[in-house]
C-alpha cells in the first residue's frame, strides 16, 4: 500500500508539475523536487510506524513528480536538436545506472550500518545533488508565452496530437511489461525453487542491459531517418521477451531473456522520449513529459492491479503470455497512429501554429 500510494501520487502530479515547469521555468521545479526527496529520505530515517512511512512516501512522490518530467524537459531544452537522441541516451543511462547501483549499495550498507542509516546516506547524497544543481544548472531561456495558457486548454490540444498519443499508448503497454517484471519476477523465480541470489542476478542483468543499451540507442536515434522503426522493433522484442519468460524454468534462459528485455527497453524508451519532443512545441514540452511519466506509472499500476489476479487464477505463464499480447497490441496501435512523416520539421510547427 505504501508503494502504491507513492506511485499514484507521482503519477497524478506529473502532469500539473510538468505544466508548471512550462509556466515558471525548469530550475525552480528541479530544486523543489530535490528538496522534497532529500527531506523525505531524512524523515524515513526517524519514522516509527507504517502510517508515518506512508505519509513520508506521499511527500516523496510529490518530489519525484516535480523532478522527473521537469528534468526530462530540461534535457530537451539544452540539447541541440541533432544530438537529442544521444542526450536522452545519456540521461536515461544515468537514471537506470542509479536504479541498478542504488539497491546494491543500499543492501551492502544495510548489512554494515543497519537500515535507518541508509536513509541518512540517501538524503545526504540528494542534498549534495541539490547544492550542485543550484550552483551549476542555469535556467534555460524562457520563451514568450502565448494563449492558451491553462493546463486544461493545453491538454485539449495535446490530446488531438496523434503522434503524442501514439507515444503515450506504447509507453503504457511497455510499462505493463516492466511492472510485471519488477513486481512478480521475484515470486516467479521463487516458485521455480530458485534462490534469492538468482533473483538478484536476473534483475541485475535486466537493469544492466537496459542501461547499456541507452547510449547506442541514442546514437541510432540521431542517425536514422524514421525513428519509429526503433520504437516498433524495440517494443516488439520486449513483447517477445515477456512471453518467453513463461517457458523459462532454469537459470540460463531467465538471464538471457532478462538481458533481451533490458536491451529492448533501452532502445524503445530512449527513442520514445525524443519522439515526444519532436511531436510538441517547446512551450508545451514540460506538460508532454508529465503525460509521459504519468503513462509510465499508469502502466505499472495496471499491471499490479490486473496481473496479480491473472497469476492467482491462471498461473505465471498465462500472465507472461497476456502481457506480451498487451505490449504487442500497443505496438500495433503505435504503428497506426504514428505516420512516417518528418514530425521534427512539420508536426511541431503545425501544432505551434494552431496554438497561436
Amino acid at each position: 500500500w505504501i508503494n502504491s500510494a507513492f506511485m499514484i501520487m507521482a503519477g497524478l502530479l506529473s502532469i500539473p508539475s510538468g505544466h508548471l515547469s512550462d509556466r515558471i521555468g525548469r530550475r525552480p521545479l528541479l530544486l523543489v523536487g530535490l528538496s522534497l526527496l532529500a527531506g523525505s529520505s531524512f524523515l524515513l530515517a526517524v519514522s516509527q510506524s507504517p502510517l508515518q512511512m506512508g505519509c513520508i512516501y506521499l511527500a516523496f512522490g510529490v518530489g519525484l513528480a516535480a523532478l522527473t518530467p521537469t528534468l526530462m524537459s530540461y534535457v530537451a531544452d539544452i540539447a541541440p536538436p541533432e544530438t537529442l537522441g544521444r542526450a536522452f541516451g545519456w540521461y536515461t543511462m544515468s537514471l537506470y545506472s542509479g536504479l541498478t547501483w542504488g539497491p546494491a549499495i543500499g543492501g551492502f550498507l544495510g548489512g554494515v550500518l543497519g537500515l535507518r542509516p541508509i536513509f541518512v546516506c540517501s538524503g545526504s547524497l540528494i542534498l549534495l545533488m541539490l547544492v550542485l544543481a543550484y550552483r551549476l544548472l542555469p535556467n534555460p531561456p524562457r520563451r514568450q508565452r502565448r494563449e492558451p495558457e491553462t493546463m486544461g486548454a493545453t491538454l485539449a490540444i495535446l490530446i488531438r496530437n496523434h503522434h503524442l498519443i501514439a507515444c503515450l499508448l506504447v509507453t503504457i503497454g511497455g510499462c505493463v511489461g516492466f511492472g510485471l517484471f519488477i513486481s512478480f519476477m521475484p515470486l516467479y523465480i521463487r516458485s521455480l525453487g530458485m534462490s534469492t541470489m538468482t533473483i538478484g542476478l536476473v534483475c541485475a542483468t535486466q537493469a544492466l542491459a537496459n542501461a547499456i543499451a541507452r547510449i547506442p540507442a541514442g546514437w541510432l536515434c540521431d542517425h536514422i531517418a524514421d525513428r519509429r522503426i526503433l520504437v516498433i522493433t524495440g517494443t516488439s522484442i520486449l513483447a517477445m521477451a515477456m512471453a518467453s519468460f513463461g517457458v523459462c524454468s532454469t537459470l540460463l534462459p531467465l538471464v538471457l531473456t532478462a538481458a533481451l528485455m533490458g536491451l529492448s527497453m533501452g532502445i524503445a524508451f530512449t527513442v520514445i522520449c525524443t519522439l515526444i519532443v519532436d511531436a510538441v512545441p517547446s512551450r508545451m514540452r514540460g506538460l508532454a513529459m508529465g503525460c509521459y511519466n504519468t503513462s509510465v506509472y499508469l502502466g505499472m499500476t495496471i499491471c499490479a492491479l490486473v496481473m496479480g489476479v491473472v497469476i492467482r487464477e491462471q498461473g505465471f505463464a498465462t500472465s507472461f503470455f497476456c502481457t506480451g499480447g498487451v505490449i504487442l497490441a500497443s505496438v500495433l496501435v503505435f504503428g497506426l497512429l504514428y505516420r512516417p512523416q518528418n514530425i521534427r520539421d512539420n508536426g511541431a510547427t503545425d501544432l505551434e501554429g494552431r496554438c497561436q
